[in-house]
C-alpha cells in the first residue's frame, strides 16, 4: 500500500470541505453555546442562512428544538448543552422549526469537540427523519398541553422539573447562582369550602396571571400541583432570594377576585433556598418544601429561608 504523505494536504481545508459538502446538517456551538459553524446543508433543511445563524446563542436562534413529548430543549433539556458538560455522544430525535413556520423531524448526532483533552465544544449533525411537515400551530399546541397546567396555563410539574434539572447543570458547570421557591395557599381547602371549587379556580387563574408578570428572562413559575407552586430564580447574591420570595408572597395576598359584594383574596406560605453544590432536583425542592413547612407552622403569610 502506498504511503500518503499528509505534508502535501491541508487537512482541515479537505475536513472543511467535506463537512461543507456532505448532505446532512451540521453546526458547531462552543462552551457559551454560540453557533459558530452552519453548513450548506443545515441552511436547505432549515431555511435560515449562514448569516442569520452563526454568532446567535442556541436560545436565540429561532430554531427552537422540541423532543417528541413536546419539551422545549432549548429552555429545560438540551442535549448539545449536556454533552458541552459531561462530553457524551447523543442521539436524539426531535423537531426543528423551519424558518418557513412549519416543524421538521429530524435525528441528531451529538459528540464533542476535545482541545488538549479538554471540552471546546460539540458537533450536531442532523438529518430530516421524515419528508412530512407539521404545522407549527399544532406541534406547539401539543407543547403547550404536555408542559403546561390545564387550568393556570402555567408551566407544569414536568417543566419545571426539566427546567430544574436544566438549573442545575448550568450551576455545576458554570457556577450560575439560582434560587428556589416551593408555596403553599394558606387554608385553600377551607377557602374551597366557604365559596366553592369555581371560586377556588378563579384564585388559582388570577395569582398565575399576576405571577407571570414579575419574571426575567431566565425564571420559570409554575404549579407544582393542587394549591402548590415553584418558583426558579437567577440570582446575583444570597439575599435576593429572599428579596424574591417576599415580592412573590406579595403578588398573591394582593390578587383580588370580585365575588358579590367582596373582595376575596388569599395568602401563600414560602419556602426559599440557594442552590448547593451537592444538590438535585429532589433535594432541593425537599429543602424548600420543609421551609415552606416552617411558615404555616410560623403563622402562615410569611417567608422563611435558609
Amino acid at each position: 500500500m502506498e504511503n500518503i504523505n499528509y505534508d502535501n494536504y491541508d487537512l482541515e481545508d479537505i475536513y472543511s470541505a467535506i463537512i461543507e459538502n456532505m448532505q446532512d446538517g451540521a453546526y458547531f456551538v462552543d462552551q457559551n453555546r454560540k453557533i459558530l459553524f452552519w453548513n450548506s446543508a443545515a441552511e436547505r433543511i432549515t431555511g435560515y442562512r449562514k448569516d442569520e445563524i452563526i454568532g446567535k446563542s442556541c436560545p436565540e436562534s429561532h430554531l427552537n428544538h422540541i423532543d417528541e413529548e413536546g419539551k422545549p430543549l432549548c429552555q429545560v433539556g438540551c442535549p448539545l448543552f449536556a454533552t458541552n458538560i459531561d462530553g457524551k455522544q447523543r442521539r436524539e430525535r426531535v423537531f426543528v422549526r423551519h424558518k418557513d413556520g412549519h416543524r421538521l423531524p429530524i435525528r441528531v448526532n451529538i459528540f464533542p469537540i476535545k482541545k488538549e483533552n479538554e471540552i471546546i465544544g460539540s458537533i450536531e449533525i442532523f438529518t430530516q427523519d421524515s419528508p412530512t411537515k407539521y404545522e407549527d400551530q399544532l406541534i406547539e399546541h401539543l407543547s403547550g398541553i404536555a408542559m403546561h397546567d390545564g387550568l393556570t396555563k402555567l408551566p407544569n410539574r414536568r417543566y419545571l422539573e426539566s427546567f430544574l434539572n436544566y438549573k442545575l447543570n448550568q450551576f455545576n458547570r458554570f457556577h450560575q447562582q439560582f434560587a428556589l421557591l416551593f408555596a403553599d395557599i394558606d387554608n385553600f381547602s377551607d377557602f374551597n369550602n366557604n365559596y366553592g371549587h369555581d371560586v377556588g379556580d378563579l384564585v388559582l387563574t388570577n395569582i398565575a396571571q399576576s405571577l407571570s408578570q414579575d419574571l426575567n428572562k431566565d425564571d420559570l413559575v409554575g404549579r407544582w400541583g393542587g394549591e402548590e407552586f415553584v418558583g426558579i430564580y437567577t440570582i446575583s447574591n444570597d439575599y435576593e432570594a429572599s428579596i424574591r420570595a417576599d415580592k412573590f408572597r406579595q403578588l398573591v395576598q394582593n390578587t383580588e377576585i370580585n365575588y358579590g359584594d367582596e373582595q376575596l383574596n388569599v395568602t401563600v406560605s414560602v419556602g426559599v433556598t440557594i442552590a448547593k453544590a451537592d444538590d438535585n432536583i429532589e433535594s432541593i425542592i425537599d429543602r424548600a418544601d420543609h421551609l415552606m413547612y416552617k411558615s404555616k407552622n410560623a403563622g402562615k403569610n410569611r417567608v422563611s429561608a435558609d
